[in-house]
């Protein structure tokens, strides 16, 4: 009999008693007319603040405080009327504040205008090079530097922008200067404003502002409230969820897979952390539950003739047809069948469209995707890098996840919308091919040791003979061009309105969750910090 291969995983760090103990007091209605009063407050502001660079930096502060979203009525109306009045043509005076216009640049394009990269030609010399004296403006420079990646495909004045920033900023923390410039200058390198998860950077900014001499009390305060009561909403969702999985019993019958219930919540959060989005977050980390077992059965456990069956049932999605399978398929069938088939009667239910044929086929993509990478590792056959990604971006489960929570967050579903999605627009696979290439960066060395199929740093060394240090250089390269991409094809072009910031979240998540190495099947660094911090630990409030 074809021996089973394991991974010695360890076990899940959070067991049900510590997460049914979480407890706040803010969901209280009193906390949340207090946050109703200061919302009025900070409408006040907005209404008051009339100078353009004072309103650029109070929308600025507001989405990085992760408070914007009471106000984007009022944010809308200024971002608009600051793109329809200002000149694009280049006079050579059109902006000399480089930190102004690097601001407004940003801001502009983050809710989807079309800001031409021409914003920065007042700040480049005749030969086209950036003028050296921007040199000692180290404010100016991070605010451009954070502006360069929103970049489309092409666009070279703001490639020029990230390499003569980046470099100039790097030099600026080996001299002396204000510290707290220092602090968002290497927490920019670390990883731009525009790829970070939303309620992280939010956690992050909050404690950051608060010691400004020039903070806002009053934003502060609603940002701190703000974030304590979705907290407290948070709680109770991840409490439901592991209630749902003890339940199920997967973590005692299933003992060779990971079981990672909270990291998947993570994902789950940084994917649609938005308060009204809780029904999607427990269908997202169901998902990501069973996905993470689907996988471990795929790459470790099963045997090859095991898993023919099992791809094949899954295709056929009959429980009738389960007998020939060994338990632990049988169990793991059952509860995707269940999970799939709940979340299809939900939108049968609310909307009047059946859509369990749609979710039946992104579950057989899924498992032949896994069974040919199966194939591939067990006869030892070596992909080609271009062969790799082409099904790589679905075995990484990357189209289940975005159609998942699609139907979860929209209402009314589109038929347009699904055909576009259906058709893997750029809206499916870019962000999948992001997910892909940082979990293979993050990932990759350890499990081409436990015995996996070659991933995409392999498969380009292999390729072109090239250093393991050199491959990863490429992989990574990739992956900003596929970022360009997506700021291009889901940002500026917006084909699923509803839809955008969902499919964009994915890769802020992928990009955390794998910056520091295998944050999910390793989540005992960075990947616990963020959880304490956005579930478990509230801001002190007088």
């Amino acid at each position: 009999m074809e021996a089973r291969r394991c991974a010695n995983y360890g076990a899940s760090i959070w067991d049900d008693a510590y997460v049914q103990s979480l407890a706040s007091p803010y969901a209280a209605e009193g906390f949340i007319e207090q946050a109703e009063k200061l919302q009025e407050q900070v409408k006040m502001i907005i209404d008051e603040t009339e100078d353009e660079l004072d309103q650029l930096e109070l929308i600025d502060n507001l989405q990085r405080l992760d408070i914007s979203y009471h106000f984007m009525g009022e944010i809308q109306k200024i971002l608009e009327n600051m793109y329809l009045t200002h000149k694009f043509e280049h006079d050579g005076k059109a902006e000399r504040d480089l930190y102004a216009a690097a601001l407004k640049f940003r801001l502009l394009r983050q809710h989807g205008y079309h800001a031409p990269q021409e914003f920065f030609c007042s700040f480049m010399d005749d030969d086209g090079n950036f003028k050296v004296c921007l040199c000692d403006d180290v404010k100016g420079l991070l605010s451009m530097y954070e502006a360069s990646f929103l970049s489309l495909e092409g666009e070279s004045i703001l490639d020029l922008s990230k390499d003569f920033s980046s470099r100039h900023l790097k030099e600026s923390l080996e001299q002396k200067q204000d510290q707290t410039l220092a602090v968002q200058i290497r927490h920019a390198l670390e990883l731009p404003l525009h790829w970070r998860v939303q309620k992280l950077e939010a956690k992050w900014f909050i404690n950051f502002y608060s010691t400004r001499f020039d903070a806002n009390f009053i934003l502060v305060q609603l940002a701190k409230l703000d974030f304590n009561i979705i907290q407290a909403k948070y709680q109770d969702e991840i409490k439901q969820m592991s209630r749902w999985y003890k339940e199920t019993d997967l973590e005692e019958k299933l003992t060779f897979a990971r079981h990672r219930l909270v990291e998947c919540f993570l994902w789950a959060l940084g994917f649609t952390p938005e308060p009204h989005f809780g029904y999607a977050r427990k269908i997202m980390t169901k998902i990501a539950a069973m996905i993470t077992i689907m996988d471990d059965i795929y790459d470790l456990y099963g045997t090859m003739d095991e898993l023919e069956v099992f791809t094949d049932r899954i295709k056929r999605w009959d429980i009738n047809a389960l007998d020939c399978l060994p338990e632990y398929m049988r169990i793991c069938f059952l509860q995707l069948f269940n999970s799939t088939n709940e979340m299809a009667y939900d939108i049968l239910r609310d909307q009047g469209l059946n859509i369990i044929s749609n979710l039946r086929n992104l579950w057989a993509e899924l498992s032949r995707a896994y069974h040919v990478e199966a194939r591939w590792y067990h006869s030892g056959y070596f992909p080609s890098l271009n062969e790799y990604l082409n099904l790589a971006y679905v075995s990484i489960s990357g189209p289940v996840l975005l159609f998942h929570a699609y139907f979860a967050i929209t209402s009314p579903i589109q038929r347009t919308d699904l055909q576009n999605l259906e058709q893997h627009h750029d809206i499916i696979r870019c962000p999948s091919m992001v997910l892909r290439l940082t979990d293979d960066l993050g990932t990759s060395s350890d499990e081409i040791k436990r015995g996996d199929v070659p991933k995409s740093i392999q498969c380009y060394m292999r390729e072109t003979g090239c250093s393991e240090e050199d491959a990863r250089e490429y992989i990574k390269h990739l992956i900003d061009v596929t970022l360009k991409k997506m700021n291009k094809d889901i940002l500026m072009e917006n084909p699923v309105k509803s839809f955008t910031t969902t499919a964009l979240n994915l890769a802020r998540i992928a990009l955390c969750v794998y910056q520091h190495g295998d944050g999910f099947g390793v989540p005992y660094h960075e990947t616990k910090k963020n959880l304490v911090s956005l579930i478990a630990e509230p801001f002190d409030l007088p």
